[in-house]
């Protein structure tokens, strides 16, 4: 903040503009103004100087030489532009100034909000999303490009794929890159890449374009561009303007390069990777080459000393033969003797196991014998047994019983009567007799006397 100063406080015009300048430097912010170009003068410092005016004022202004090297294209008379710019006073003469910071032309700041207004659009698509990104082949067969033929980036491009991949193709799909039809016939030329991309072996294609004013670059500020660079069949990089220069396009392809040059290093990375290790492969290559060259001259070497006249080869081979001749007829030998000896130890183990034919029939005889005395032995005791027997079967015979005088009752029904109670006077029975049988009528039947209990031998059955 300035000092407030007494009211018949006396100052100096230095002190006064330098209190003005602070008062207007701090008073108010930088500002975006625009206004058309008059006056301009570019010192031989570097700073340009010039009047912004409008249809009712004008004012000083000063783009020092730091600022001016910045700007993207050339200040011109009577040119619309937008300036941002701080107020300030310049002391020595008093004069109201604009300290410039950036220059754009007029209606930039109205592409700027659009560009922004249509990312954000596009952003919330999920045009953008890093998850969609593919990466690049290593090795492509061949690299599409994308831009006008007579634009520089082109030339750009050629010549850094010369340099780093010169045995890739490259196919060129032409579009204009600036104009009102432009960002329609670019994204036609990306459709045309990816129908034909399998036919022309393309495996990454480039959008290209040389630096420029945001005007210059709008044609790759398109949604429908964008949306075709997502839809390509093959990865797509895109190299638009300088380092600083951002279009919808670098978002939506899937790698941004900083220059077209940038662009063709990023689809050639892959070959210049390849180039150390291709020339060690051919270093061992040479290597391999150079032993299997050396193992053959050795064997060229050793065949040419094997090679003999016909009639010394003939000679060894006799030779050959004739000590094969004397080995085969040792060998000979030697397998006649050692069969010759195993028969000889045959005949003797066989000679050995010759069956005595003396001793057996003598053990034969006593075994006879003892069989025959056995079997003797045997009948002698099984006639006993059997006599025992008979005699024992005899005893039990029912005939010999009834041959001495008595018989065998049964009662009309067959049943062997035991007890004279079974049958009741009048019944008819047979009697079984040691010879023949008699049919009877029972007269009585007296029942054996039944005994008293112990100790009494008083009643009618009492013995006399």
């Amino acid at each position: 903040m300035t000092e407030r100063l007494p009211d018949d406080t006396v100052i100096t015009v230095g002190r006064l503009n330098r209190m003005a300048r602070e008062l207007l430097e701090t008073g108010l912010p930088p500002l975006w103004i625009t206004g058309e170009i008059s006056n301009l003068v570019r010192a031989a410092s570097g700073h340009v100087y010039f009047t912004l005016k409008d249809e009712r004022a004008q004012v000083r202004c000063t783009l020092w030489r730091n600022r001016a090297q910045l700007l993207p294209f050339h200040l011109e008379q009577g040119q619309k532009v937008e300036i941002r710019a701080l107020a300030t006073l310049y002391e020595a003469r008093g004069d109201f100034q604009l300290s410039v910071d950036t220059v754009r032309r007029a209606g930039v700041g109205n592409l700027y909000e659009a560009f922004l207004r249509l990312r954000a659009e596009l952003e919330r698509e999920g045009l953008f999303d890093p998850a969609s990104k593919r990466s690049l082949p290593r090795y492509p067969v061949a690299i599409g490009v994308v831009t006008s033929p007579q634009a520089a980036a082109l030339r750009d491009v050629l010549a850094a794929l010369a340099r780093r991949a010169p045995g890739v193709p490259v196919i060129l799909y032409p579009a204009p890159v600036q104009g009102d039809d432009a960002p329609a016939k670019l994204a036609g030329a990306i459709d045309q890449a990816s129908s034909r991309c399998r036919d022309d072996r393309v495996g990454v294609l480039l959008l290209v374009r040389g630096g420029g004013s945001i005007e210059d670059l709008w044609a790759f500020n398109d949604a429908t561009l964008a949306r075709r660079i997502r839809a390509c069949a093959v990865p797509v990089v895109c190299g638009v303007g300088h380092e600083h220069d951002f279009t919808i396009a670098d978002f939506a392809a899937d790698l941004r390069a900083a220059t077209p040059t940038a662009a063709a290093e990023l689809a050639s990375a892959g070959f210049v990777e390849l180039g150390p290790a291709l020339d060690r492969f051919a270093d061992a290559l040479r290597r391999a080459m150079r032993r299997a060259l050396e193992r053959a001259a050795q064997r060229v070497d050793r065949a040419q000393l094997r090679l003999v006249h016909p009639a010394e080869r003939i000679t060894r081979q006799r030779e050959r033969l004739g000590h094969l001749q004397l080995r085969l007829e040792a060998r000979i030998g030697n397998v006649r003797a050692t069969a010759l000896a195993r028969i000889d130890a045959l005949a003797w183990r066989l000679h050995g196991q010759r069956p005595q034919l003396a001793v057996a029939t003598t053990r034969l005889a006593a075994l006879g014998e003892r069989l025959a005395a056995s079997q003797r032995k045997n009948l002698r005791d099984a006639a006993t047994r059997l006599d025992g027997l008979a005699e024992a079967l005899d005893h039990l015979d029912p005939t010999r019983v009834l041959s001495r005088g008595y018989g065998i009752v049964r009662d009309a029904a067959g049943q062997v009567v035991s007890d004279a109670g079974q049958l009741a006077p009048g019944a008819q029975i047979a009697v079984a007799l040691a010879r023949g049988s008699l049919d009877a009528r029972v007269v009585a039947s007296h029942p054996p006397a039944r005994p008293s209990s112990a100790g009494d031998l008083s009643g009618p059955d009492k013995p006399d």
